[in-house]
């Protein structure tokens, strides 16, 4: 939340005087005044595209870009409906999961959010909050609870909930309700949806599943990592075996960023510690479904080996797995 300074103010005004002038100048300073940030698509509350285009979007997403978008929604219509207050609130929310779904089909996932209740703080019991947005603002929630509380519920298809306060929420299903990991699908009427970029990430090095070289070079990747630049990975079929059988997954790629990165100078090999992960059974448009999805930490290696400490949302065990993916490698 932007402090109540004087500028902040100024651009608020300048944004609405914005919506009703023109929109080429702010659509850059709106997220951040050195420009880094562009909106590559923006929707309206019935979903339809208003500007830009998700070739744009796939494009930038193919090339590693970070992807955040951006909300409005009344506090009395989505945060508490029982509430008098109409006051419009604008929300921008960080997916540092992203997913490239045959090639074409952007959506992403919220990794790190605990459940919020606004104004005040924080949901009533610890989850995460695995939001999942598509291009076409088909939204998915997933939260496995933290605190081992017992669960009474079965897992499967579930009845769908009572929104009868919230008209301008469209739940599509739910799926085990009563367990320690429910979700459901649904949609929005959000006033608008602006998703922006950032297309800063170069990709230095790339290789097959058995680690042989495509494109870039090891030492690029090594003299980049050296100087604190960031890094971030796309793999290329993570998901597969979410599918059942992985040859009958669609082509997918999944970008995360990497903290801790590691290289051994002999045998020159590079690895890395991601951030979670959360792992979806590749569809278009992607969707929560029952045993369809899990998440957890991976190590991935420049030769085509990914460790995977998954954990099962079910019940918050880990287990222990690994898999050979191409790996394509980007550092900022």
């Amino acid at each position: 939340m932007p402090e109540k300074n004087s500028s902040f103010k100024d651009l608020d005004s300048f944004y609405k005087g914005d919506q009703s002038t023109g929109k080429a100048t702010v659509e850059t300073r709106m997220v951040n005044g050195k420009g880094n940030w562009k909106c590559l698509l923006t929707l309206d509350r019935e979903r339809r595209p208003v500007s830009g285009n998700t070739e744009a979007l796939a494009a930038a997403i193919r090339r590693g870009a970070d992807l955040r978008i951006y909300t409005e929604f009344r506090h009395n219509e989505h945060i508490d409906t029982q509430s008098d207050n109409p006051e419009l609130i604008r929300e921008v929310a960080d997916f540092r999961i992203t997913y490239l779904l045959e090639d074409r089909w952007v959506a992403g996932i919220i990794n790190l959010r605990q459940p919020i209740c606004l104004p005040e703080g924080f949901g009533p019991r610890p989850s995460m909050s695995f939001f999942l947005y598509n291009q076409n603002a088909d939204q998915a929630i997933a939260r496995p609870y933290l605190d081992g509380e017992p669960v009474a519920g079965k897992t499967g298809q579930s009845p769908i909930d009572d929104h009868s306060d919230m008209p301008k929420y469209h739940q599509f299903d739910g799926w085990d309700a009563g367990t320690n990991a429910p979700s459901s699908n649904f949609a929005y009427d959000f006033e608008i949806y602006k998703f922006w970029v950032c297309d800063e990430w170069e990709e230095v090095y790339s290789h097959g599943a058995k680690g042989k070289v495509l494109s870039g070079s090891i030492e690029a990747l090594v003299d980049a990592f050296a100087v604190g630049r960031e890094v971030k990975v796309g793999i290329s079929g993570l998901c597969g075996d979410m599918a059942g059988e992985p040859a009958a997954a669609i082509p997918h790629e999944v970008f995360v960023h990497c903290g801790s990165c590691y290289y051994y100078t002999e045998s020159k090999q590079f690895m890395a510690a991601t951030q979670p992960v959360v792992r979806v059974n590749p569809v278009i448009p992607l969707r929560y479904k029952s045993k369809e999805w899990d998440f957890g930490w991976l190590m991935p290696r420049s030769d085509g080996h990914v460790a995977r400490w998954l954990v099962d949302p079910y019940t918050l065990r880990f287990h222990r797995s690994e898999g050979r993916y191409a790996i394509r490698w980007f550092v900022r």
